[in-house]
């Protein structure tokens, strides 16, 4: 399907002044990191670990969150099950940031430490995301969580959508719901966004957050506004820390538009975000 009415903006790449470190992560692919120009004397670094995506976004959206900011990008390839199974290994996160880190003490000269994580999944990214939260100690350590259009799980029987008579593989939404729980109690923060599109293979994004804001006791409320890039949002979700934003469309810009609004997305996750321990 093709969509035409809405604008569906995009950012044009650009290269922002700034500290940049490559190293091979993950199955080998390249992390990407970035510190923005104003952020390069801070000591202690509000870290975001992006999944899927071009760096020039994430890049973008952290030099808009003030002199403290760095991220973190890297893409593994395509399905959430290529993330998950790279971070079920709790090391692999933890040997992730001990080389950001140390990529980022060497290149701006100086020692750094992270004042707090954030991890931002988009689409299939959110596999590394539910597999870093899964494991107690990385829970803890996370601060707040994006998700952009990509809160996926499987269906039981594999294939079989609700309509014939399957339902929802709950396994992989667990960690969400309990990082949401917190958020709800003020000591994390969680927003997830969502599209209508419905894969037919594996449950949709709107599916999946309705069973998460069920299983939670929560309502959605109906909205009609604007959101970044010509996006229009059709409901919302909030409870104590912890956001969902509903929005129009069901096709493939439908999709990227929800990766390129991370900048306005970001800086809302941050907005609220968890007092330095």
């Amino acid at each position: 399907m093709v969509e035409h009415s809405r604008a569906h903006l995009r950012v044009e790449p650009t290269e922002l002044p700034g500290t940049r470190r490559t190293f091979d992560g993950p199955l080998g692919k390249p992390v990407e990191v970035f510190v923005p120009v104003a952020a390069q004397r801070a000591a202690a670094l509000h870290l975001v670990v992006f999944f899927h995506g071009a760096a020039f976004i994430p890049e973008l959206a952290v030099s808009k969150l003030g002199n403290d900011h760095a991220v973190a990008a890297l893409t593994l390839g395509s399905g959430s099950g290529a993330y998950d199974r790279a971070f079920s290994d709790p090391a692999v996160f933890d040997s992730l940031l001990a080389t950001i880190r140390r990529e980022l003490t060497d290149g701006l000269k100086h020692p750094v430490r992270f004042s707090d994580i954030t991890l931002v999944g988009f689409s299939a990214g959110h596999g590394a995301v539910r597999a870093i939260l899964r494991d107690s100690t990385h829970f803890r350590d996370v601060a707040a969580v994006l998700l952009l259009d990509g809160l996926h799980t499987s269906y039981v029987p594999d294939g079989t959508v609700v309509e014939k008579g399957g339902v929802l593989d709950t396994t992989n939404l667990a960690a969400i719901a309990r990082f949401a729980r917190a958020a709800m109690r003020g000591e994390k923060r969680l927003v997830i966004t969502h599209s209508e599109i419905f894969p037919g293979t594996f449950a949709s994004t709107t599916e999946t957050t309705d069973y998460l804001i069920s299983t939670l006791g929560l309502r959605r409320t109906a909205v009609l506004k604007w959101g970044p890039g010509g996006m229009q949002q059709l409901s919302a979700v909030r409870s104590g820390r912890f956001d969902v934003l509903g929005f129009a469309g069901n096709t493939g810009p439908d999709h990227i538009d929800h990766f390129q609004g991370l900048p306005e997305f970001l800086r809302m996750t941050r907005a609220l975000r968890i007092e330095e321990r």
